[in-house]
């Protein structure tokens, strides 16, 4: 947990005040969290499916990125009714779904300015 008067939290709060492109790049930043929204819109919506679509993700690492995709209301959790031990899914929020074409989006547009590097592939497109 930062501290509330450390300068990392002083420039974060200065930055979202700024602008809200900001919050919305804290929002999905990180290295998995687009693939995750892009693997539950997919279908891939309980742990053990992201865990094989995402081979390289730890299993610490994706918990706690859909937690905070959770916090940030991108995704929720739900229980699978008549399931023993109680089966979780994930599921788009109406914000997570709106995210999709933008991130698809974005997707084609870092194929256009890559700055030479080379990418064949990219999942959202």
């Amino acid at each position: 947990m930062r501290k509330e008067n450390s300068t990392n939290a002083i420039n974060e709060k200065f930055l979202f005040q700024v602008c809200e492109l900001n919050s919305a790049i804290a929002m999905i930043g990180g290295r998995w969290k687009s693939q995750i929204v892009y693997s539950v819109s997919q279908g891939n919506n309980r742990f053990h499916l992201l865990k094989k679509e995402l081979p390289n993700i730890s299993e610490q690492v994706l918990s706690r990125q859909l937690k905070e995709l959770e916090i940030h209301a991108v995704i929720v959790r739900k229980e699978i009714p008549g399931t023993v031990p109680a089966g979780i899914k994930y599921v788009l929020t109406n914000k997570g779904q709106d995210l999709v074409p933008i991130l698809e989006s974005l997707c084609d547009w870092v194929k256009t300015y890559a700055e030479g590097k080379e990418i064949s592939v990219c999942p959202m497109s």
